[in-house]
């Protein structure tokens, strides 16, 4: 009898948990496997457990301290994520909008690729890509040169420009023991006609692996963070845009170095990865001084993310 009627506590028991996890994930610990980077990677999913624990609660427990029990993980859940629901107030505001995009090393058409981003509503200013190979490089350039005739690229990044570029020059964010050849950053100022210049970063951080025996593999990754932490904080102009796959959510401490300095877009979840069914947004648009107040997905290319697109208000 009392396995049974803790069986029908278990539920409620779970309701606390998840409201645990959701406002206490950056008290997970991140020593060995990195569960909690791990967690803040998909963070907004644990929102889920919510609507099985309020069918059990219709269905078998209407009580007040059951009803309570369910809305403390959805409560915490919109307090976390709800305003990214929400229109941006200020969507008419005069600003940039940009691009970032990974095309994927693999990509077969990086050319319907390339002209699919610059169809985009509202025409982007910036197109800032990732995983550009030699072979493609060509390609994309031909296929962006009558729109945005300003371009720069370093290694497997590039950035295409409507507005003149000056001060291009490759960013170091080589994690210790990686080959000299790898090469996934760079820094250019965009000189626009009503605001001057801003500093433009394009980053594509190492890659992570999830595996049973290790957990979350992302040691490089958050040295890579760090280096390019130290180059938003070297900047010398003021206002600055990171665009990039950072492989990693912005709810992760291991992007911590960098949401500290760059705050993050105030509306839209905008999941970008995997392309075929999206559960994260690991490519991220931040800012300092201007303001990134929107990020939306495009439509699917032949990459295996999906482009994002952002508002930056200036």
């Amino acid at each position: 009898m009392a396995r049974i009627r803790r069986r029908r506590h278990t539920p409620l028991l779970l309701a606390p948990l998840v409201s645990v996890l959701l406002a206490g994930h950056p008290l997970v610990p991140n020593t060995g496997p990195r569960l909690g980077s791990l967690l803040e990677t998909f963070l907004p999913w644990a929102g889920l457990a919510v609507p099985p624990l309020l069918l059990f609660v219709l269905l078998r427990r209407r009580t007040p301290v059951a009803v309570c029990a369910v809305l403390l993980p959805a409560l915490t859940w919109a307090w976390l994520f709800g305003p990214h629901l929400l229109p941006p107030r200020d969507r008419g505001a005069d600003g940039l909008t940009v691009v970032q995009h990974n095309v994927s090393d693999e990509n077969p058409d990086p050319a319907a690729t390339a002209r699919a981003l610059a169809a985009a509503e509202p025409r982007p200013d910036l197109i800032a890509l990732q995983e550009v190979t030699p072979a493609a490089l060509p390609a994309l350039r031909a296929a962006l040169s009558a729109g945005y005739p300003h371009h720069a690229s370093h290694g497997t990044v590039a950035l295409f420009s409507r507005h003149p570029l000056t001060g291009v020059r490759p960013l170091d964010v080589r994690p210790a023991g990686v080959d000299p050849s790898w090469r996934r950053a760079l820094r250019a100022a965009v000189h626009l006609p009503r605001h001057g210049e801003v500093a433009v970063h394009v980053a594509h951080l190492p890659s992570v692996r999830v595996t049973p025996a290790a957990g979350l593999t992302s040691a490089r990754r958050d040295e890579s963070a760090r280096l390019l932490a130290a180059a938003v904080d070297a900047e010398p102009l003021p206002r600055v845009l990171l665009l990039g796959d950072l492989n990693s959510t912005l709810d992760d401490r291991g992007l911590a170095p960098l949401t500290s300095r760059l705050p993050a877009p105030v509306h839209g979840l905008a999941f970008t990865w995997p392309a075929s069914f999206p559960l994260a947004r690991i490519d991220q648009v931040l800012a300092r001084g201007p303001r990134a107040i929107s990020v939306t997905p495009l439509p699917r290319t032949a990459s295996d993310h999906l482009p994002l697109l952002a508002r930056v208000r200036l």
